[in-house]
């Protein structure tokens, strides 16, 4: 298996197709503010992806497209994801991270996360992509949000 590497332009298509086979949202994947990256199989197939996405001033990361190809899905796959994403947020200067994930908090609990007032994270993350689709379509009234520091990851 190959390194997990930054997504390039030329992966998005397939890094979109991935991130809708998992039902995990797709917007603003391009946007300088968005950190995706990915690991392929020997056979060039993404399988597993990890990111985050940027507040404008830089006070919190926004975890997104934690995911593992349901073929691949063994234990501790996603936790190792999620602790590179949160790593590479506090060494980029986020003092905080925030998600939106009605169906994982048992997770991201395991993963320090502790449940956040959905409106005041989304509003401390709505110049986030996901959280302007959110806005839009309705979806952020179903979501439950998860917030944690980033303080001890900080080097």
């Amino acid at each position: 298996m190959t390194a997990l590497v930054p997504m390039a332009a030329a992966d998005s298509g397939d890094v979109e197709a991935f991130l809708r086979l998992v039902d995990l949202t797709t917007s603003g994947l391009d946007a300088p503010s968005v950190r995706i990256w990915l690991r392929r199989d020997a056979a060039g197939r993404i399988v597993e992806t990890t990111g985050y996405e940027a507040s404008a001033d830089g006070g919190h990361a926004l975890i997104r497209s934690v995911a593992v190809h349901p073929d691949g899905r063994a234990a501790g796959t996603g936790t190792s994801l999620a602790r590179f994403a949160l790593a590479r947020a506090a060494e980029a200067g986020a003092p905080t991270a925030g998600l939106f994930s009605p169906r994982s908090g048992p997770f991201w609990q395991k993963l320090g996360f502790t449940p956040a007032d959905r409106e005041e994270l989304a509003a401390a993350l709505a110049d986030t992509h996901q959280v302007r689709l959110f806005r839009e379509t309705g979806q952020l009234d179903r979501e439950v949000a998860w917030s944690r520091s980033l303080a001890e990851l900080a080097s």
